[in-house]
């Protein structure tokens, strides 16, 4: 039944009420997007954006999580046709059985797939693998005159979908091409290193070595100890790889949600003296080494998920992710940026650095070669703008780019010089959707 509902991204910033419909059949989208008014329409899935793209104030939102069919599995391909409402959690659980896995996963499973295109997601094996949409085989868009189109990567409007936010239609269904493996378990290595020279020289000589591979930053640290981290890196284990005990079961995949977040959490609870404190006793309690430890894929890609409504911890008014990447070569950039929030002591309770390895082929992907940093910054902190404004300068001058998935702060004029294949984009976009149907709080703030 359709509703009037404030919406809001998983930071809890900046909502906006829209009407939000539920996806019904093919024919009752098609009517929902050439009948819709002036302020337009726009898909949603889980909500797990950060900031407002999934958020239309005063148009359309249609919610497509009823739309999780999986539709085909071809085991010996890999091939997976499913609805964009199905969620990488269902994904995982119907498909690991079968020996499938997501060929990229985030920090969330929590993510439907048609969420997934629209972001292009990218996981802790983008340097061997790159991103979700270098997965996609072909995707169903509804398009703004009411037609569905099959796209495939020979298309220019699928990758102008891909990573293209939700504004060139809808996405209804797409075939993936999934990761055979033989458990639901990794092999993981864990590695304390003392400073971010240390841990960039280890991920640079080390990171072909694994499929996965992802670092815990102590923003906090300063001095010598500037950038100290917990390097964690693996690869999916084979059945020969796990002890006896797990090898009947290898492939059962059933994770457990251990607590539900209250919504009790006061703002500025997690504050330099909290989050100093627990990166202290989380940097401490790492192995110095430890290699081949066997972890689940929710132990290993999703710890998070163990929580549900985690994000309530950051109190009512809620935080931001500041996630950007600068290429190889701009490490002083990295360094001046982790240097600057460890000055400014404002406190990160999540900061993980990837590599990222061949550039999307997306025109407004998030990944290109280089280190990107995510950060999770609690709201509130008076100095907390000028601090992000002089971060964004430092991203844009190394040729950089931030996170659109992520992004609830930037202006329209930061756009251009972070994605140069934006006038590309829009031009496909028009062309697909000349009236500007398909739009969003984000769209309107950025001038998509």
């Amino acid at each position: 039944m359709d509703a009037r509902r404030a919406l809001r991204g998983w930071g809890g910033t900046s909502p906006s009420v829209a009407t939000v419909h539920p996806a019904g059949d093919d024919a009752d989208l098609v009517r929902l997007v050439t009948e819709a008014g002036r302020r337009g329409v726009l898909a949603r899935g889980l909500g797990r954006s950060y900031g407002d793209a999934a958020q239309n104030g005063g148009g359309g939102v249609v919610d497509m999580t009823s739309r999780d069919r999986v539709l085909s599995v071809d085991t010996g391909t890999a091939l997976v046709e499913v609805e964009a409402g199905v969620s990488l959690d269902q994904l995982m659980r119907l498909m690991l059985p079968l020996g499938l896995f997501v060929p990229v996963s985030p920090g969330t499973r929590q993510v439907t797939v048609g969420g997934a295109v629209a972001a292009d997601i990218h996981g802790k094996n983008h340097h061997v693998d790159g991103s979700f949409g270098d997965h996609v085989v072909t995707m169903d868009l509804l398009c703004s005159d009411g037609e569905i189109r099959t796209l495939t990567p020979e298309s220019e409007l699928f990758w102008a979908t891909v990573g293209g936010m939700g504004l060139t239609g809808l996405v209804l269904r797409a075939t993936l091409r999934m990761k055979k493996v033989e458990s639901a378990y990794c092999l993981v290595d864990t590695e304390r290193c003392t400073n971010l020279d240390d841990l960039l020289a280890r991920m640079t000589e080390g990171d072909h070595r694994y499929t996965y591979s992802v670092a815990w930053i102590d923003c906090l640290a300063s001095g010598s100890s500037l950038g100290r981290s917990v390097l964690t890196r693996g690869w999916p284990a084979t059945l020969e790889q796990l002890p006896p005990k797990l090898r009947d079961h290898a492939l059962e995949f059933r994770p457990k949600q251990v607590a539900v977040a209250p919504p009790v959490f006061p703002s500025g609870m997690l504050n330099r003296a909290t989050v100093a404190a627990f990166n202290e006793v989380w940097f401490r309690k790492a192995p110095r080494e430890r290699r081949g430890e066997v972890q689940s894929i929710a132990a290993f890609f999703h710890p998070l998920d163990a929580v549900s409504r985690w994000n309530r911890i950051y109190g009512p008014k809620g935080f931001l992710q500041y996630q950007f990447v600068v290429p190889f070569g701009a490490e002083d950039t990295l360094r001046r940026c982790i240097e600057m929030l460890s000055d400014a002591g404002q406190a990160s309770f999540l900061a993980v650095l990837k590599r990222f390895g061949a550039q999307g082929a997306g025109h407004l992907s998030f990944p290109t070669p280089g280190w990107t940093l995510a950060l999770d910054i609690p709201l509130g902190a008076p100095i907390l703008g000028g601090l992000l404004d002089r971060l964004d300068a430092e991203v844009i001058a190394a040729g950089g780019r931030e996170y659109l998935a992520k992004d609830s702060r930037l202006s329209a004029s930061e756009i251009a010089p972070m994605y140069p294949r934006l006038e590309q984009w829009r031009g496909i976009r028009k062309a697909a959707d000349p009236d500007g149907v398909f739009t969003s709080d984000l769209a309107r703030r950025l001038g998509l």
